[in-house]
């Protein structure tokens, strides 16, 4: 390994939207760490999660591969990794020292993946814990979080004292000091790795914060940052469809209807405040990385598995093809100018999560195994080509979220069409004229002729998939559904 080999810091949220970032000319919140590594890095403003939702999300990226190929297509607990290419793992094949803190969300959940070590905090999961099955002591011992918070708050401290539900809208500031949160937690953690390090070795270190995924408990600070700012309302289409039962636990609360105004006010409020929290840490980590003497030798990535939809067009959480669910930010910041990137630029290339793991292979100067779909993003930074693929698809099964909202979706540099793989309802939106998919235009006359070339595409991409999506020419609805492929389940 030569030492002029570039240190990575993979900086990886939970459930952020692309359009969260100021820098991305979202005038409402605070972001000035991610705006000023922006101004000295390259954003992709259409970068996608091609399964949007936290595990085939990390699966991506991870990998490199495509949903057909790391095989997990939908949301599913407890089904094991086993791959032969991995990120971490090609790091620490050539000589790397590498570390995450924070999230993995993978299984086994001490499954390292190729890193040296993992300091682990999944937040609340619903299928690690449970007291019936007499595990969750073995889940304290997989959360190295809660394990923390017991030794300095007291045995009976748990992460879930406030009561709020690890996938609702409801919000709270955080119960204790702010020191004691784990945004916080997983910063102070990152920068021990940095104590603890080969200093003989270039590292990669994946800091992986749980945030601003719900619970929405951001310290007081950042909660009352926005309670009384005068925040847009949700977006709301003209295809919205607030009484639709399929869509029961995404737009509803139980049996009480409608999510009431001011609790989506306080939700968005909770939800910048959480961003704008990790913001401020992520300043910290870089002044750590800066005192280390280490900064300018240092490549950063900042990207999130997956958006949230909060409240738009009636919906929240992620697991669908719209904008505020699939679409994440990426952001690739180089302050020692060791890649020749192009500066404070805005891409506007089709990227995925997949092509994470071989940008930053390619910008440690490694070989890409030849079996990843994603492609390298380095080229697009340098302004050596435009675009690295014509149209991205993605999916999500309805495991995870309501059965009905399953879906394929194609996106494309200019539009996106959607396809209900349960009921066979479809979408279509001109994202040139309309970025926030404000009107579906399935029905209208002109956009006929453009429909009909993607739904045969479509058709195309999943022709002999084992779901029986597509016989090559046409969509076939009400196929049966899974979220893991048969491949991934015989591992």
């Amino acid at each position: 390994m030569k030492r002029q080999a570039p240190n990575i810091v993979l900086i990886c949220v939970d459930q952020m939207r692309r359009d969260c970032v100021g820098a991305f000319g979202n005038p409402e919140i605070e972001t000035p760490t991610l705006d000023t590594m922006k101004r000295q890095g390259c954003f992709f403003t259409r970068a996608y999660s091609a399964v949007p939702s936290c595990i085939p999300a990390r699966a991506a990226l991870l990998t490199g591969l495509s949903q057909e190929h790391h095989g997990r297509v939908g949301y599913r607990d407890g089904v094991r990794w086993n791959y032969a290419h991995t990120l971490p793992g090609e790091f620490a094949k050539a000589g790397y020292h590498t570390q995450c803190v924070g999230k993995m969300h993978v299984s086994p959940a001490r499954n390292l993946l190729g890193f040296h070590n993992v300091v682990l905090n999944d937040g609340y999961m619903h299928h690690g814990r449970s007291y019936t099955e007499s595990v969750f002591d073995n889940f304290c011992g997989c959360n190295d979080y809660l394990h923390w918070l017991k030794s300095n708050k007291g045995a009976d401290a748990d992460i879930i004292d406030d009561g709020m539900e690890v996938n609702s809208w409801v919000c709270r500031p955080f119960l204790m000091e702010e020191k004691y949160h784990h945004t916080n937690w997983t910063v102070s953690e990152s920068i021990d790795f940095l104590r603890r390090r080969d200093p003989d070795k270039p590292f990669f270190l994946m800091t992986s914060f749980v945030a601003p995924h719900p619970p929405y408990t951001p310290p007081r600070y950042y909660f009352d940052l926005y309670q009384d700012r005068p925040l847009s309302d949700p977006l709301m289409g003209d295809w919205a469809q607030p009484d639709d039962p399929e869509q029961n636990g995404l737009i509803y609360n139980t049996d009480r209807g409608i999510v009431h105004p001011q609790a989506l006010k306080r939700a968005k409020a909770a939800y910048y405040g959480s961003i704008t929290h990790i913001d401020h840490q992520i300043a910290r980590l870089l002044q750590a990385i800066f005192e280390y003497r280490q900064l300018n030798r240092t490549v950063f990535v900042f990207v999130s598995d997956h958006g949230e939809m909060l409240g738009d067009h009636h919906l929240f959480r992620k697991f669908l093809p719209y904008e505020g669910s699939s679409g994440v930010p990426l952001l690739f910041y180089d302050p020692g100018d060791v890649l020749g990137i192009r500066k404070n630029c805005s891409i506007s290339a089709l990227a995925e999560l997949r092509d994470v793991m071989p940008t930053l292979l390619d910008i440690a100067g490694l070989p890409i195994p030849g079996e990843l779909d994603g492609k390298s993003l380095l080229p697009l930074m340098r302004g050596e080509t435009d675009r690295v693929r014509d149209f991205l698809h993605g999916e999500h099964t309805g495991a995870g979220g309501p059965e009905g909202l399953g879906n394929q979706f194609l996106v494309t540099e200019r539009d996106k069409y959607i396809w209900f793989s349960r009921t066979g309802r479809e979408q279509y939106f001109d994202l040139d004229r309309d970025p926030l998919e404000l009107h579906d235009a399935i029905g209208d006359p002109g956009c006929q002729e453009r429909i009909a070339q993607l739904r045969a595409q479509l058709a195309k991409t999943l022709s002999g998939r084992e779901e029986g999506y597509s016989d090559g020419e046409r969509l076939i609805p009400g196929r049966e559904q899974t979220p893991c492929l048969r491949h991934i389940l015989e591992v």
